[in-house]
This record gives C-alpha cells, sequence and structure tokens, in this order.
C-alpha cells in the first residue's frame, strides 16, 4: 500500500501519480498501462491519463494500491 499526499494541492493527474510513487519507470509507461485499461480508480477501470485524483481516492495497479491524502 502506497500513501500520496496532495501537499495542498486540489488534485494530480493520474498518469503523473503513477510515476510520482515509482509504478511507472516514465510517464509514457504510466500513459500505456492507463489507456489500455489496467489501472482501477475507486474499483473502476480508467483510462483517463489526466483523471483527476483528489483526496480520499483509491487508485490500483499491477496489485499495488495508492490511497491519497490531503
Amino acid at each position: 500500500m502506497h500513501q500520496f499526499s496532495l501537499s495542498g494541492s486540489p488534485f494530480i493527474e493520474l498518469n503523473n501519480l503513477l510515476k510520482v510513487v515509482g509504478l511507472c519507470e516514465s510517464g509514457g509507461r504510466a500513459n500505456s498501462v492507463i489507456s489500455s485499461g489496467e489501472v482501477l480508480v475507486d474499483g473502476a477501470i480508467e483510462q483517463r491519463k489526466r483523471c483527476k485524483i483528489r483526496q480520499g481516492q483509491l487508485v490500483e495497479y499491477a496489485g499495488e494500491k495508492i490511497t491519497v491524502t490531503d
């Protein structure tokens, strides 16, 4: 389980979150796994690369979970 703090920002884009947390080695790889339907946001497949992830949401990819906090 990973935890990511928005540090006062209102959101982070999904592709950036996967890269910052270290689940994808590059933004290109993050875009690829999102487009192919491998990423879940709050239990549903999310294919929008720039989906705004906000506090309280749960992102899942490759058996890893990321919780987003304020």
